[in-house]
């Protein structure tokens, strides 16, 4: 039995015209050519959308743009703009720069080429370890397509980057999400349910609640379905959190607003032996601890 679940976003559950559709190398959630290309080959996509992986076989999407489908998941944000008002168009922006990084997709709220609103949308799905290619390759095999012998025997596999794909897509949400919420706007991380509930397991997610509007940062989990026609996604869950909360996931110092109030604190009990600042008057000497003589 094949480890992929969905090539070029058709079920391999079913009898399909493989040949073409390998041929074609077309993603249906982009209505364009894959964009996955082999690196040793780069004329050759991959189109591997989702395998079958672990002692349950379950389904893990393994491509972002998988997730696309049908536009679900920017239908299900359309309530995090609260500035929307009906005649508005509603537009989906890639590639939006952040300080931190860049944020895969704005929904924006557009009235005579106005923006009215936006909510950010980052999508996150689950990084592989090894290469899934040979899976791919056999199971063209099995489906009467010629494929090269070294494809079909090589010994790799593939596993799943669980640990480095939670925390690496947390640190970027710690980093953008600080920008979002000092606009009073909404970040939205979409990810599949298996990723959300491994990061739920592995770090601090205890305060994290059921979805608020008044919260900048919002988790949308998607499951993904098995139907007669094939696989599709469903919003299943919603939480959120702010700017410290994505700090607290993370173990990190929960509030940089407990640091600016502990400061505070600091200089108003040291006022007693300041100096007040003036031309000629001689300052207080620091005792920085630092200090390094570079000679």
């Amino acid at each position: 039995m094949t480890k992929v679940a969905e090539l070029y976003g058709n079920s391999t559950n079913h009898l399909l015209p493989w040949s073409d559709i390998v041929s074609n190398q077309n993603c249906p959630f982009l209505a364009r050519k894959c964009l996955k290309n082999r690196k040793s080959e780069p004329e050759i996509t991959i189109g591997t959308c989702t395998v079958s992986y672990g002692k349950q076989a379950r389904n893990i999407i393994i491509c972002p743009f998988r997730l696309l489908e049908r536009s679900q998941i920017f239908m299900d944000c359309i309530h995090l703009l609260t500035l929307h008002e009906p005649g508005n168009e509603l537009r989906i922006v890639p590639e939006i720069s952040v300080p931190g990084g860049s944020i895969d997709y704005c929904l924006a709220s557009v009235r005579s080429g106005k923006v009215i609103d936006f909510v950010g949308i980052e999508l996150q799905t689950l990084d592989t370890t090894g290469t899934v290619w040979p899976e791919r390759q056999r199971f063209l095999q099995n489906h009467g397509i010629e494929v090269r012998d070294t494809d079909i025997t090589s010994p790799k596999g593939f596993g799943m980057n669980w640990k480095m794909t939670a925390k690496t897509i947390l640190m970027q949400l710690h980093h953008k999400i600080h920008t979002f919420e000092h606009l009073s706007k909404h970040l939205v991380l979409v990810a599949q349910d298996c990723l959300i509930e491994y990061m739920q397991r592995e770090f601090s997610f205890e305060h994290i609640q059921d979805a608020r509007l008044g919260n900048p940062m919002h988790f949308h989990s998607y499951e993904l379905l098995a139907e007669a026609s094939g696989y599709r996604i469903q919003l299943t869950q919603r939480w959120s959190t702010d700017a410290n909360g994505i700090a607290q996931c993370l173990g990190l110092q929960t509030s940089p607003r407990v640091e600016l109030e502990a400061m505070l604190r600091q200089i108003e009990e040291r006022l007693p032996q300041s100096t007040l600042l003036s031309v000629g008057q001689p300052l207080p000497v620091s005792t920085h601890e630092d200090v390094a003589d570079d000679s």
